[in-house]
């Protein structure tokens, strides 16, 4: 993993870099089209910062080139640049997800071989405490596969590693958006 510094240069850059293509292609923007824009440029740019090498950026790069409008994926194109936009586009466009699958598929295929049955000899009260304990956490990682994008094609080992990496990497993103919110403070005032 990068460190947190190199991340915020590389997202700030990324990030300044579609700022500039997008209010160049569009003079006159409402505010939800400025909002749409900011949205979409700092998602391609964090991920981008990441190279495409977890699923929530190869998710987070396949929403944006995937959409309807021609300047989003123009966008994308844009902030990817030349050269990486080969190796991220090629792993998003052949299923992004499809790496991720196969981990969990691979899993599946391993428990369903093996065949081992274990039988349970608890008291009635811890399987009642098991079986309550196993829904909250069944509910609960589902609320983080919908929060985490890519979330729904990954197992749950994935799931942690890339949900750790996407909130190193969303902090990134809000510290370099303070930062030029505090920096365009002081600079207007007197």
């Amino acid at each position: 993993m990068r460190p947190p510094s190199s991340l915020r240069q590389e997202f700030l850059k990324k990030w300044m870099m579609g700022l500039q293509r997008y209010s160049t292609s569009k003079k006159n923007m409402s505010i939800l089209e400025r909002k749409k824009a900011i949205k979409l440029s700092a998602d391609v740019a964090i991920a981008s910062a990441r190279n495409g090498t977890t699923c929530w950026s190869r998710a987070l790069i396949a929403n944006g080139y995937s959409k309807d409008g021609g300047d989003d994926k123009h966008l994308v194109e844009q902030i990817l640049g030349p050269e990486s936009e080969r190796l991220i586009m090629k792993k998003v466009l052949t299923g992004g997800a499809s790496v991720c699958n196969k981990r969990m598929r691979s899993k599946k295929i391993l428990k369903r071989s093996c065949g081992i049955q274990r039988t349970r000899k608890f008291a009635p009260q811890v399987a009642l405490a098991s079986s309550i304990a196993k829904r909250l956490v069944r509910k609960r990682t589902q609320i983080l596969r919908s929060l985490i994008p890519g979330g729904e094609f990954m197992n749950d080992v994935t799931l942690i590693e890339e949900t750790l990496d996407y909130i190193i990497s969303l902090r990134a993103q809000v510290d370099v958006m303070r930062s030029l919110a505090s920096a365009s403070e002081l600079a207007s005032e007197p």
